[in-house]
């Protein structure tokens, strides 16, 4: 009888979850018809074309955007906890040696982060209150760029780079990673690609934040699984694989057999098409004027990749409405600005952990753990376990 009443409760859902409400939020949502999503109450794109990246983290981890004062405030307190632990420090380069031979940056920060997290004496979150939580939230991101950077730079035999409390997030990310302090243009651009890839919608990583959070577990435990969903190629792999494409490609004359071929093959083209957005990914198009703005024979040739592919994919596959999403522009501007393409994803993970910081301490508000269930299709039970030969 117990049986037929769990069975009756159950719910079919698309396969992926697609289009499936799993809670209420407040930090943000994608409108994929209209092309546009948003940070709370304000515009994304518009955001990263005229706030900072800590006024916006702000907004995230605090609700609200802050006047000047409040800004410079929270970005000195945000600059100040970028150093690491003693411990941390000591640690990183077995953990950079481990991660160069097992998936680089992003693989290392996993065993990076839980580090820090017990350095940090992280509590979970079932545990403490919001204020803490939130102190936990803001001392990880901090140093998520130090410990990103830091792995980068020992995994090429390079000593790290120590933070500077004086340079913007981004500056000082690009610092940690080059050695040298930023042109302010670079730094900017960086910084509008951080802006504008701090969140979007309950994406793989994001999910799985919410979902470890919702088990109590601490804040590094919960960063460290939306650190390993972001590392599957189908979630964040993407800016540097467009730009093999553009390399596969290599001239203008290339550019239609190339896409024809592949396309009539069944193969994907990396840096088109969203799961989500069935129109211009706004976050595209804005990297696309951040790109034409520095302008370059590079620039010329990815644009007139994105024209060619879409009028290809709009012959051969209409109906479909297949434009560049974030990962096309994303890795043109990267590459712009002098970041190798093993730092890609990772520089993508150090603008989302704010984005994954803010779900989590929605996430901690409510103690429903989440555990949805699995339909058994195996065979039949029971059935009598054989003896042992």
């Amino acid at each position: 009888m117990s049986v037929n009443r769990a069975a009756a409760t159950l719910v079919d859902v698309p396969r992926g979850l697609a289009g499936v409400v799993v809670t209420d939020t407040r930090i943000g949502d994608v409108r994929g018809i209209e092309g546009f999503y948003h940070y709370r109450q304000y515009s994304a794109v518009e955001l990263a074309q005229t706030r900072s990246f800590e006024d916006v983290w702000h907004l995230l981890v605090h609700g609200d955007l802050p006047d000047a004062e409040g800004g410079a405030a929270f970005a000195a307190a945000t600059a100040a906890l970028r150093r690491l632990p003693e411990g941390v420090r000591a640690a990183l380069p077995a953990i950079a040696a481990a991660g160069a031979a097992s998936g680089g940056p992003l693989a290392a920060l996993r065993t990076a982060l839980s580090l820090l997290g017990a350095a940090r004496g992280f509590r979970p979150v079932y545990d403490i209150g919001a204020d803490e939580r939130r102190k936990d939230a803001i001392a990880a991101t901090a140093a998520v760029p130090t410990l990103l950077t830091a792995l980068h730079r020992l995994g090429r035999g390079l000593e790290p780079v120590e933070p500077r409390e004086d340079l913007s997030y981004a500056a000082n990310y690009l610092y940690m990673l080059t050695g040298s302090e930023p042109e302010p243009r670079r730094a900017r651009a960086i910084e509008q690609y951080l802006i504008s890839t701090v969140d979007h919608g309950f994406n793989a990583s994001t999910f799985t934040a919410r979902v470890i959070t919702s088990t109590g577990a601490d804040v590094a435990a919960c960063l460290v699984g939306a650190v390993g969903a972001l590392s599957g190629p189908l979630h964040g792999g993407a800016p540097s694989r467009a730009l093999d494409t553009l390399d596969a490609i290599g001239t203008p004359d290339r550019i239609d057999p190339w896409i024809r071929e592949r396309v009539l093959a069944g193969e994907r083209i990396m840096g088109f098409g969203h799961a989500i957005y069935r129109t211009e990914d706004p976050r595209s198009r804005m990297l696309r004027e951040i790109a034409q703005g520095f302008g370059g024979p590079r620039v010329a040739f990815a644009v007139e990749v994105e024209r060619q592919v879409e009028a290809i994919l709009a012959e051969l596959k209409p109906g479909r409405e297949l434009h560049t999403n974030v990962e096309f522009y994303a890795g043109v501007v990267m590459e712009l600005c002098g970041l190798p393409r093993e730092m890609f994803t990772p520089t993508f993970a150090a603008g989302r952990v704010v984005g994954w910081s803010a779900n989590i301490l929605e996430q901690a508000e409510d103690s429903k753990i989440i555990r949805p269930v699995a339909r058994y299709v195996g065979p039949g039970a029971p059935v009598a376990v054989p003896l042992s030969a």
